[in-house]
């Protein structure tokens, strides 16, 4: 009886053994036994033509193949896999053939499973390099980009430290001599300047402090009573002396769930929208439009503040929510937080993020590029879960069963 005969007698016995003992799960073992019946096909034609080479190309896919280790359900590499089918082969044929059947058989395998082995070996061995070299890549590009993060920190730490420390020292100075010429009438303005050096100090500082609790995963939440509407007519008093200094107009719409009570920090809220706002301000050219409005989704609300400014280029509108991953030029850093394309530490919008995600959030831009001419415009969208329970039962009972009514409604400027 010839070879191939053989090899077709075990067949079905061999392809049921091999199936069962590599391949766990359903899903994978008809994928598996798909690619054993390519290899015993391909292993006929070696037999067949007397040319191992035929198992070559099967050998490179499984080498190569992003889902290797679903087949091989844990095995070690693919030599490992190789071994154990030739095992299994070898007892399958001992068991259904003759003593002569199946040395003939066996002795035509042999080369052929040994040229495999070598085959894999090699294969494996390259796409190894290969990923270690891509690892390599990729962990030296995160240098590199950590590199520039450090040096633009240290660029944005010298401006941004050194403005309100200059304000303290100057008016420090003047102080004195006011003192030594007895004009103390003028003190005043003198500690008003300073004390608007201390807190732009300890902004820097809060915020950097944020930071550091949002990537270390500390930043806790104080969850009440919130309405939006009320947060965002809060805020629209707050940044209305910023808005009339650029001639800016922010209309506020009181959108579907603006009036709904949901739990949340309100002074982290507060801060997260006010920090959208003012980089909506910044970036928006004087007599520009802002509009803050949103809507009810299942299970969440949405808000988003749209602006008529310069717009965000594509490539940067991932890269604004990381630390210092919009600093641009340090020498447009300004105490100024709202001037026209001034510049800041890179943290409003990075912490902004920190805290929707710590809410159960996420927010996102859109905008159609960078022009500083057509002014495309940019819009943040931020969702916000409906959270009405607390998650702390102690606080729930707190505030008991029934909830609050809501403030009354702020009206649209």
């Amino acid at each position: 009886m010839s070879v191939l005969l053989l090899l077709a007698k075990i067949q079905s016995s061999w392809l049921q053994r091999v199936t069962h003992d590599l391949a766990r799960g359903t899903g994978v073992r008809e994928n598996f036994e798909a690619q054993l019946n390519r290899f015993y096909d391909l292993l006929a034609h070696a037999i067949d033509t007397g040319d191992p080479a035929w198992l070559d190309q099967i050998i490179y896919d499984w080498s190569a193949s992003p889902t290797q280790s679903e087949l091989e359900e844990g095995q070690k590499n693919l030599t490992t896999i190789l071994n154990h089918i030739f095992a299994i082969t070898y007892a399958t044929i001992r068991e259904k053939l003759a003593e002569k059947e199946a040395l003939d058989l066996t002795g035509a395998l042999i080369p052929i499973f040994t040229h495999a082995l070598e085959k894999a070996a090699r294969y494996e061995m390259e796409t190894r390099v290969a990923f270690i070299s891509n690892e390599l890549t990729t962990v030296q590009q995160k240098m590199e980009r950590l590199d520039r993060s450090k040096s633009n920190f240290i660029a944005v730490a010298a401006h941004e430290l050194k403005t309100p420390l200059t304000l303290i020292e100057g008016y420090t100075a003047m102080m004195r001599d006011l003192v030594q010429n007895n004009e103390n009438g003028q003190f005043d303005a003198v500690i008003h300047g300073v004390n608007n050096g201390i807190r732009r100090l300890q902004a820097i500082v809060d915020d950097m402090i944020d930071v550091s609790l949002i990537d270390n995963n500390l930043l806790s939440l104080n969850f009440q009573p919130v309405w939006l509407g009320q947060l965002l007519g809060l805020l629209r008093n707050d940044v209305n002396p910023d808005l009339q200094q650029r001639n800016q107009t922010l209309t506020t719409v009181a959108f579907p769930g603006s009036e709904t009570m949901i739990f949340a920090d309100p002074e982290r809220l507060y801060q997260a929208f006010h920090n959208l706002l003012t980089n909506a301000i910044k970036y928006t050219p004087d007599g520009g439009e802002i509009t803050v409005d949103g809507r009810t989704l299942p299970g969440f609300i949405e808000i988003t503040i749209a602006d008529t400014g310069i717009g965000i280029s594509l490539e940067d509108q991932e890269t604004i929510f990381e630390k210092f991953g919009a600093l641009g030029n340090a020498s447009l850093h300004s105490s100024g937080k709202t001037k026209f394309k001034g510049g800041g530490p890179g943290l409003g919008l990075p912490i902004s993020r920190g805290i929707f995600d710590a809410h159960g959030g996420t927010i996102w831009v859109e905008s159609e590029g960078y022009d500083e001419e057509k002014c495309p415009g940019s819009t943040f969208h931020v969702l916000l879960p409906i959270r009405t329970e607390l998650p702390d039962p102690q606080l729930a009972r707190l505030f008991g069963t029934q909830q609050p009514e809501p403030p009354q409604k702020e009206e649209t400027a």
